[in-house]
């Protein structure tokens, strides 16, 4: 380990949305869910997390960036993932560089973290799941860990309980496992994304803002307090658990559908449930969820699922693009932008679902006539400005090294953020 070098690896991991939703712990440090949880792999084209990672010897000290802001690294969270990474290190060697780190040179050597999330933090969109699934991805790249996919997301769950969906792309399952150390609580991959590549879904990010209530303390709250968490795990979680896998070995939207909004709505349940209640969603998020019941009903079969997490965003899940057309027109006409608003700017991700519905600007938004599913007899009312804009994904793949260095948000020469 001779000289002054900086060796370092940039991965991208993509945030997942549940559908079978996790929440509760039964272990707090180890972070142990009270049931099994499924959840949906997004296309991290249009959500994910970038992180470089990188190492020296002139490194004092583990530092860590979070958007170009320093962010401390003391939490028990990041040192559980900083520790179990650094304690499965081997040898690494960079011919290229000259570069040679023996497996106990990592125990004295630090390292610096730089993580770009391409969507608002702690806003309900599993940020602190993309985060540190690629926090625990990119260290295990760095320090040449030769554990799988899954050993690794049992790591990840560490630092956040949903990271560990985040290790792969399509359909994932968390299994809570039953030993006491964790060690059977990871997550494996029930399909990939090309399975069943249909599915068109659309987020509306109803509020970018911090929620009150974090995840953690609500979780904590209801596994104290909520009789309805309980029986919910021990009963009702398990046989959905069952149905939704074989929803989606099936490729069965009616039976998907059913099971994600039943179980979203069972989450918010437990939360007003638990005392103190906790609100998670709002006015808007009803209006939404009333939208797409009212549209569902009309038809033979359900055209689009929902299901919300710990904050008002709408994650809504179409069968096809022919329905997620359909749904960006009704979400346009119930909730149609501020008049000087650049539609390209409120609608993002991808804006090919936008052409498909015949929207090019604000005039073809305030054209749209009401989905036939409205009595004529009621007038609409339309809730302008109340969703800050829309963003069109799909299933996606799981985390990826970025090996094209103009990626890396760290400078090779400082070691420090870009």
């Amino acid at each position: 380990m001779a000289g002054e070098w900086i060796l370092m690896v940039t991965a991208q991991t993509p945030t997942n949305i549940a559908v079978i939703k996790y929440w509760g712990k039964r272990d707090e440090s180890l972070i142990l869910p009270v049931n099994d949880s499924i959840s949906v792999t997004l296309d991290p084209e249009h959500l994910c997390t970038t992180t470089t990672v990188a190492v020296s010897p002139g490194f004092e000290q583990d530092r860590m960036w979070l958007n170009g802001k320093e962010i401390s690294l003391s939490g028990g969270r990041f040192q559980s993932c900083l520790r179990e990474i650094r304690a499965r290190a081997t040898d690494v060697e960079n011919k290229e560089k000259g570069i040679k780190i023996s497996k106990k040179d990592w125990e004295k050597l630090h390292v610096h973290i730089s993580s770009f999330n391409n969507f608002p933090t702690a806003a309900g969109l599993a940020s602190s799941a993309a985060g540190l699934a690629c926090l625990v991805f990119s260290l295990a790249k760095l320090m040449n860990v030769k554990e799988d996919h899954s050993q690794l997301s049992a790591i990840a769950r560490q630092g956040s309980g949903s990271a560990c969906r985040s290790l792969y792309g399509g359909f994932v399952k968390w299994i809570m496992g039953k030993e006491e150390n964790g060690s059977d609580s990871l997550a494996v991959q029930l399909a990939d994304e090309k399975h069943w590549d249909e599915l068109v879904i659309i987020i509306a990010v109803v509020s970018s803002r911090q929620k009150e209530t974090s995840s953690t303390s609500g979780m904590r709250e209801s596994v104290e307090t909520s009789l309805l968490l309980q029986h919910r795990a021990k009963e009702v979680v398990p046989k959905r658990i069952v149905k939704m896998e074989e929803a989606i070995q099936n490729r069965d939207f009616a039976s998907f559908a059913g099971l994600a909004c039943a179980d979203s709505n069972q989450f918010h349940a437990v939360c007003l449930d638990t005392c103190p209640p906790i609100f998670y969603m709002n006015d808007t998020s009803h209006r939404i969820i009333s939208c797409v019941e009212k549209w569902n009903r009309s038809e033979e079969a359900p055209q689009v699922a929902y299901t919300f997490d710990a904050g008002p965003n709408a994650v809504l899940i179409a069968r096809n693009r022919k329905a997620a057309s359909l749904l960006l027109q009704r979400l346009l006409y119930y909730f149609p932008p501020n008049a000087d608003t650049d539609m390209n700017s409120y609608v993002l991700g991808d804006k090919s679902i936008l052409k498909d519905a015949g929207i090019q600007g604000i005039d073809d938004v305030e054209a749209l006539s009401p989905p036939p599913e409205i009595k004529d007899k009621i007038p609409t009312q339309k809730n302008r400005g109340e969703v800050s804009y829309f963003i069109c994904t799909r299933p996606g793949r799981g985390p990826v090294v970025l090996s094209d260095e103009s990626q890396a948000l760290i400078d090779p020469k400082t070691g420090l953020p870009k």
